[in-house]
């Protein structure tokens, strides 16, 4: 059984910070800026991600850009463009230094108040030149100051939806930064993910695209945890699927940091419809103050559930990820 890591984020030298710090500084843009990292620079810590993939037995991670860094609220695309794309970039670098270890998931040139359609370019790029297996979509460009910002269940998505079905590329849900201050970004991604679920649910949108493959992240934010009242939810409505049903036609990724969560979890929705992440290094990069384990380190977490079968856990750790995302294989 492989274990494939999902959710995982690209590791730079500062030189990647740097490169954004000048697109944000210069305001004037003409023409493409372009970053190149040097081996150098770049291999190191790529060796050294590997080592902490080694360390928690992870053969497969699945690499997109840092969601909170992509600056999606900017309203000018040329500078979002050109740092999209620098990441794309350094995360196909790692992939060509370790082929076997490393798959790409594109980072989206998102801009708050433009059209959807301005992200295809980059992402017919990084799917058909650079071999990537997904994209992952900020479901609030605006991140957090547009209380108006269509959800993910709205025609303005539609047309991107319709590029995921063309290019056969499934997509991560994952919130960016939050400008707001009502609400960290971590509070904002869980937010975002279950006002995501609930657009997609009510609106039907799942069945307006059935081959649409959506995966939502951090566990599905707070909406698996809060079943019962949306079945509720669903019966007042009279529809006729029931809540669960409608549930299962989404994917969710397994970065969720305790037993109980990742348990209840796999019971709703099912071990064929989840699949292993760490988000490591990420937010979970921290070590229990009693314990000292780290909190990322799930792989133990999920074996140490009881009640799941051996088909279960291949699930998880392997064959859902196999079914969700049509271009990823084993060498």
């Amino acid at each position: 059984m492989a274990i494939i890591d999902i959710h995982g984020h690209l590791n730079s030298p500062p030189e990647l910070m740097a490169f954004k710090s000048g697109l944000l500084s210069s305001r004037i843009h003409r023409g493409r800026s372009v970053l190149k990292l040097s081996d150098e620079r770049m291999k190191p810590i790529v060796d050294n991600h590997i080592k902490k993939l080694d360390e928690v037995g992870t053969d497969i991670q699945f690499l997109s850009p840092r969601p909170f860094q992509l600056m999606h609220s900017d309203p000018l695309f040329s500078i979002v463009d050109d740092f999209c794309k620098a990441n794309n970039d350094a995360i196909k670098q790692s992939i060509d230094y370790y082929p076997d270890r490393y798959r790409g998931v594109c980072g989206l040139p998102q801009v708050w108040g433009q059209p959807v359609n301005i992200v295809f370019d980059e992402m017919e790029r990084c799917v058909k030149e650079l071999g990537f297996v997904g994209i992952m979509i900020d479901p609030d460009p605006s991140e957090g100051l547009d209380v108006n910002m269509p959800p993910m269940g709205d025609e303005y998505w539609y047309p991107l939806y319709e590029k995921m079905i063309e290019l056969d590329v499934p997509a991560l849900i994952h919130t960016a930064t939050c400008r707001n201050n009502r609400e960290t970004y971590s509070n904002h991604f869980i937010t975002e993910e279950g006002i995501g679920i609930m657009s997609l649910m009510d609106r039907k949108t799942l069945d307006t695209f059935p081959d649409l493959k959506i995966i939502m992240c951090h566990g599905g934010g707070s909406v698996p945890y809060q079943i019962g009242r949306w079945r509720a939810h669903r019966w007042r409505s009279k529809n006729v699927e029931s809540f669960d049903d409608s549930l299962k036609k989404l994917y969710f990724d397994a970065v969720l940091y305790n037993k109980e969560g990742l348990d209840l979890l796999f019971q709703i929705v099912g071990t064929d419809r989840c699949m292993f992440g760490t988000e490591n290094p990420g937010s979970g990069s921290s070590q229990h103050p009693d314990t000292g384990v780290w909190l990322d380190d799930l792989k133990p977490v999920i074996e140490s559930i009881d009640w799941l079968s051996d088909k279960d856990k291949k699930n998880v750790f392997e064959d859902t990820a196999k079914k969700a995302f049509p271009r990823f294989s084993i060498s």
